[in-house]
């Protein structure tokens, strides 16, 4: 092959790949500790997990974990929109709640956060999947419950697919947590995966 030849074929390849990286899908996960690996390898979390399972499945998506270990809705609030500009998602999984639960913010505080967080998203049609978070019994009968109907009046009212419980199965399962009985370990994160993978697969489908 002639070398103006092999620049011409070496061009056109860079051309393709940049091409295909530029209309390539995106998830945005935005979360807090439960998404961000806390404790552990970031490749041992769900999301990378996530990662691996959409190149399997030649899905087209790529991920941006835009997750921060401590960050409460009105964190999360305070940055969606410098994040959705800057990974331009086709799909938001919403992760937040835990910590505004653990410090006992108001259910009407934490519920306005995260409406403004899901128009933000809807706004631009970006399809939302909202993980649902469920807080440990010590916290109160009356407090849990309304920390749940959060979830479930979000999902009435806006168009967004509800993950009743992200924590399902792992939760409570002392095999499957860290030390401090909030984080799932190594061992749990494949479970989390699983937890999502039905809900998102379907959307990905549509």
């Amino acid at each position: 092959m002639q070398p103006r030849n092999a620049l011409q074929l070496l061009l056109l390849i860079v051309s393709i790949s940049v091409t295909s990286a530029s209309f390539a899908k995106v998830i945005m996960v935005f979360g807090d500790s439960l998404s961000a690996s806390y404790g552990m390898k970031v490749e041992d979390g769900w999301v990378k997990l996530l990662e691996q399972r959409l190149a399997d499945n030649s899905t087209g998506y790529k991920v941006a974990n835009a997750s921060i270990s401590g960050d409460t809705s009105g964190n999360g609030l305070g940055r969606i929109k410098t994040d959705l500009e800057l990974h331009k998602p086709n799909i938001l999984i919403l992760e937040l709640g835990g910590n505004d639960g653990l410090r006992g913010h108001s259910p009407k505080l934490f519920k306005s956060n995260m409406e403004k967080i899901i128009q933000q998203a809807l706004s631009k049609n970006i399809k939302v999947l909202l993980l649902g978070i469920k807080l440990p019994p010590s916290y109160g009968r009356k407090y849990g419950k309304a920390f749940d109907a959060v979830f479930i009046e979000l999902a009435k009212n806006y168009p967004v697919t509800l993950i009743p419980y992200f924590m399902d199965k792992v939760g409570g399962y002392k095999e499957l947590m860290q030390l401090d009985g909030i984080h799932p370990n190594e061992k749990g994160q494949p479970q989390l995966l699983e937890n999502v993978w039905p809900y998102l697969n379907n959307m990905l489908t549509k």
